[in-house]
């Protein structure tokens, strides 16, 4: 027995159960102690702010102490669900989590694009930033329905007015007389399809119609025209920096994803073939 006693294995062994018992008390103790939640000053400044930027003032105190205990209360809830699995199987927190995951990848900014960047990206869509054409133009407006049968004697009458040189008004509207280098797409959308497509045929310093609009009839004189053209960067350069910055983003969150990708081996129940 005495022999045993002065064994090193015997004492190494009873060492080893000193400092496993000593290890699962402090264990058990810290499991027992409640869970921690820390709110640091950077976090409590920015609830202030949230609440400012909703009220357009600054929180009470007591304000204040209500929404630190309702972030506090959101978060004693969320661990809990955690911790029971709540998030698992649930596709509204896993399209969340996904898309949350996403924003981040997606708000990684782009280095600015040089000016030789930015010309080679307009080079290739010079279709996207054609520079529409524009038309000078004088008109002279009929109310349909105020002339009624008489309308054809009375754009007639116009005309022969303008032809000897006089300058009729006609009829009273709230559209201008003169539209000064109007593009295209804004003359369809004040007078319609059919009166901006009448003009893409008609020859300058001419009076011409009567053209039918969305308002009734028009005499139309053209007095300049400019063709469609490709735009210069420095015309575009705003739009053409917003596109190549978005489809920058766009390349890097792609590439991401191949990364992440590359990680996962995800196989189809139905054959269990390995997705490509």
């Amino acid at each position: 027995m005495r022999r045993l006693l002065h064994e090193p294995l015997l004492h190494f062994l009873i060492l080893g159960a000193l400092l496993f018992g000593l290890y699962g008390w402090l264990r058990g103790g810290a499991l027992k102690a409640p869970d921690e939640i820390v709110l640091s000053r950077g976090q409590v400044q920015s609830l202030q702010a949230q609440f400012q930027r909703v009220r357009q003032r600054a929180p009470t105190p007591e304000e204040l102490q209500g929404v630190v205990e309702s972030w506090v209360r959101e978060e004693i809830f969320y661990r809990e669900g955690l911790a029971m699995g709540l998030d698992r199987d649930d596709p509204v927190v896993r399209r969340r989590v996904g898309q949350k995951l996403e924003f981040i990848v997606d708000g990684a900014t782009p280095t600015t694009p040089t000016a030789a960047e930015l010309q080679a990206w307009l080079d290739a869509n010079a279709d996207k930033y054609q520079i529409e054409p524009r038309y000078t133009l004088r008109q002279i407006y009929f109310d349909v329905p105020r002339h009624g049968e008489k309308l054809d004697a009375d754009v007639a009458a116009v005309r022969r007015a303008l032809e000897g040189g006089k300058a009729p008004a006609g009829d009273p509207t709230l559209l201008p007389p003169e539209l000064e280098r109007m593009a295209a797409s804004e003359l369809q959308r004040v007078f319609g399809q059919e009166f901006a497509d009448a003009l893409k045929a008609l020859p300058v310093d001419t009076w011409h119609g009567p053209l039918r609009s969305a308002f009734g009839m028009h005499l139309v004189k053209l007095s300049a025209t400019e063709a469609a053209r490709a735009a210069t960067l420095n015309e575009v350069r705003a739009q053409v920096e917003r596109d190549f910055l978005h489809a920058r983003t766009a390349e890097i969150s792609a590439a991401h994803y191949k990364k992440l990708r590359a990680r996962y081996v995800v196989r189809i129940d139905s054959n269990e073939t390995p997705a490509p």
